[in-house]
Formats: structure tokens, C-alpha cells, sequence
């Protein structure tokens, strides 16, 4: 015997498919869902969430981040150097953004063990004297609190010869796997009112073992560290750090969707259909008003183009420009002002308004592209006005030009 089935629609569900709705055109989404939720970030002075992965035994124990702030950008000529390419020896104008980098001081390590669910924090040990600005971090009010952090702690180091201390350094060479120091920033050194050092956790990457890491923190204990012994120029480094903030902005500049036309009843800037009627809810995908900017973001892959050392009035002479001249412009950098400290080149433009802190770490990806091993040879920096359109680049070369002022004549 044989059974047939009836394959045939009922005149209802034939009814419901013909008259499914459709849209007109087809195109791509607008936005990326990966960066939601669109919301203000919790982690205002950046996060690491990710290092370097540490694979090379034989290298020397080093620090893979650094902290800086934002100052401004100016731009330079440099010549090109990729053979067989149309800009082979021919001058390019870049677009550069300059970093504060003053030194960082190293104030603990902290050893991890790996876990089937990852990292866990084993014990944690700092240094016996701890600066106020690292201390006033611990405190929501210095001004009323006793002042009393860490002291407790320090103590450890005069008891019975330092033994706890030691014990717990020899549990993080012993178990630990994974090695970070505990480093702050020197605010005091910049004219940003800001009193608070910043902290974090930087990650120790090569030696052979975790005593070799564990040796090369415990000798900077207490020491500065300066941003020209973690990175070098021509390298490529990862910034880390929060947007501008944009306040509540509307779908068309938040999410990019295209305006409807001219004569739309109640507005232009919107989506026009924001769902079916069921699933009777407003979809997560579907792109609405809301926060846009001070979102924490990592940008890859920004080139070192120079690193100017604390006092060089020469930092921004080059082969072609002999004009003895630091990297501040005429006038200071707008919104920032001038550079005493270190400081550090940058190709390109960078996420946050000016004085944010940002993190540069090194780079994840092992790089092999021409455009990111070429050697740069910068042969002129810009240092006129960044306010209106500057004429200058030394304030000597103004007061030649313009004579001496008629203030000065009499």
C-alpha cells in the first residue's frame, strides 16, 4: 500500500504568504551593533582590557602600556620611502597628534594564576613609600580624611625584617604565571588642575619565568619609569581611552540612517518604520535617539612618528628644518597650553578631547604590512599658531618679521 500526502495550501495560508510585506529597495543596516550598548562609559581614564600576548622567553622582562594625555595636533612633512609605489622619495603633510607623557612611578605587582575561567589575582604586593598623589586616589575627600592609607602596610616592611612582604613576593614567583606592576602617573607635573594620580596595572612581558618578571618589578619599585623605555619611534602602538562625548543626538548623526524626504509630515531626521506590529516590543537592532560619544574605545595600529624628551628646546629640529624649536606652538596648544614634560608623537588624529588621559599600549598583532615598517623621515614639524591661521614658527622669527614693538621703541 501507498500513502499519499497532500502538499497543497489551505486558501488561508496561501492568502497570508502572497501578502507578506516587502521593502522596496534592500540595503546594508545602518550601524554597528557591536559597539552597543550606545552608553557613557564607566572607565573614564581607559581600561586595559587586553595585552600583548607573551610568547618570546628569551626577550628581556619589559613593560608593554604607558599613560598619556591629550594635547593637541599639528602636522609635518616627511618624506616617503616604499619603493615601487607612485609616492616613492616624494613629501607627504600628515596630520599628527601630540601626547604628555610625564613619568610614571611603579608602586606594587600584582601575580595572577590561570584558571579554567581565566585569570585570578593571587596576592598583591606595594611598595613601603607611597607618594600623596597616589594616596589622595584612595580618598573621596583629602581634605577631611585622616591621611592614614597605607600606613598600616608600610609597617610590614620594619617588622620582623620585612617577612610578610617577602613571603607574598616569593608566592607570585613561586605560583604566578602572569606578572603586572602597579603604576600611577604624575599629575602634578602637568597644569591640569588635577590632583588625583592615575592608577593602573601594566603587564610584564618577557623573561624566561615568573621570577624574572618578579625581579625586574620589584627594581623599579619607587622609580620612574619614562615613556621612551617602553616604546620607540617607528613603532606601532594601540590607543586606549574614551571618545568625545556628544550629549543625546537623533538617529541621523547617531547611527547614520538616511533622511526621508523633503516633505515629510513631523520631521525628516527619523527611521521611518521602527517594527512590525508583532512582536508588539521595539527591537534592540533597530537604530533610536540617544547617547552618542564618551564611549570607551581602543584605536589599533597608530604610528610613533617621534619622542621628545623634558627640556629639549631641539625637539623639533630635523635634517631639512634647523630652527631650534620645542614641539608647543605659538601660543600653546588650544584648550591645553604648553609641554614641559616628555611627550609623544602620534600619526594621525586621536579619540578624546584635550587633557584626557589616554593609554598607549604596544600592539597586539605582529605587523608585516610596508605601510607599517616603513622608516619615517620627518623633515619638517609645525610649531605656528594652532589659533587662526599662523604665520610663524618661532616667536623669533616674528619679532624679525614685524619689527619691534612700538611698546618697546620708547
Amino acid at each position: 500500500t501507498t500513502t499519499t500526502f497532500d502538499f497543497s495550501l489551505s486558501s488561508q495560508q496561501a492568502n497570508q504568504q502572497t501578502n507578506m510585506s516587502h521593502r522596496k529597495f534592500e540595503a546594508p543596516r545602518h550601524g554597528h551593533m557591536g559597539f552597543t550598548p550606545k552608553k557613557r562609559t564607566k572607565h573614564h581614564s581607559g581600561r586595559i582590557r587586553s595585552f600583548p600576548k607573551d610568547l618570546d622567553a628569551s626577550a628581556a622582562p619589559h613593560l608593554t602600556a604607558f599613560r598619556g594625555y591629550k594635547a593637541g595636533m599639528t602636522h609635518v612633512v616627511r618624506g616617503v620611502d616604499r619603493p615601487g609605489a607612485i609616492m616613492h622619495k616624494r613629501e607627504v603633510v600628515d596630520a599628527v597628534t601630540v601626547l604628555e607623557t610625564p613619568p610614571m612611578v611603579v608602586v606594587g605587582v600584582v601575580g595572577y594564576v590561570e584558571t579554567p575561567h581565566g585569570l585570578r589575582t593571587l596576592t598583591t604586593v606595594f611598595a613601603e613609600h607611597l607618594s600623596e598623589e597616589f594616596k589622595r586616589r584612595c580618598y573621596k575627600n583629602w581634605y577631611k580624611c585622616k591621611k592614614k592609607a597605607y600606613s598600616k602596610y608600610a609597617a610590614k616592611y620594619t617588622t620582623d625584617g620585612g617577612k610578610d612582604i617577602e613571603h607574598e613576593l616569593s608566592r607570585i614567583a613561586k605560583f604566578c604565571t602572569v606578572v603586572r606592576v602597579i603604576a600611577h602617573s604624575q599629575v602634578k607635573k602637568l597644569n591640569l588642575r588635577v590632583k588625583k594620580a592615575h592608577i593602573m596595572e601594566i603587564q610584564i612581558n618577557g623573561g624566561a619565568d615568573a621570577a624574572a618578571k618578579l625581579d625586574f618589578a620589584k627594581a623599579l619599585f619607587e622609580k620612574e619609569v619614562t615613556v621612551d623605555s617602553v616604546f620607540a619611534k617607528d613603532e606601532n602602538v594601540d590607543i586606549i581611552g574614551v571618545t568625545k562625548g556628544k550629549g543625546y543626538e537623533g538617529v541621523t548623526h547617531r547611527w547614520g540612517v538616511s533622511r526621508l524626504p523633503r516633505k515629510t509630515h513631523r520631521g525628516l531626521r527619523k527611521v521611518a518604520c521602527i517594527g512590525s506590529w508583532h512582536p508588539a516590543r521595539v527591537s534592540t537592532t533597530v537604530p533610536r535617539a540617544g547617547q552618542d560619544g564618551y564611549f570607551h574605545r581602543t584605536d589599533m595600529n597608530k604610528r610613533v612618528y617621534r619622542i621628545g624628551s623634558k627640556g629639549d628646546g631641539s625637539s623639533c629640529k630635523t635634517a631639512n628644518d634647523l630652527t631650534e624649536k620645542s614641539i608647543t606652538p605659538m601660543g600653546g596648544f588650544p584648550h591645553y597650553g604648553e609641554i614641559n614634560e616628555d611627550w609623544v608623537m602620534l600619526k594621525g588624529c586621536c579619540i578624546g578631547v584635550k587633557k584626557r588621559p589616554l593609554i598607549l599600549r604596544k600592539s597586539l598583532m605582529v605587523h608585516s604590512s610596508r605601510k607599517h615598517l616603513e622608516a619615517i623621515d620627518i623633515k619638517f614639524i609645525d610649531t605656528s599658531s594652532k589659533l587662526g591661521h599662523g604665520r610663524f614658527q618661532t616667536a623669533e622669527e616674528k619679532l624679525k618679521f614685524m619689527g619691534p614693538l612700538a611698546s618697546k621703541k620708547y
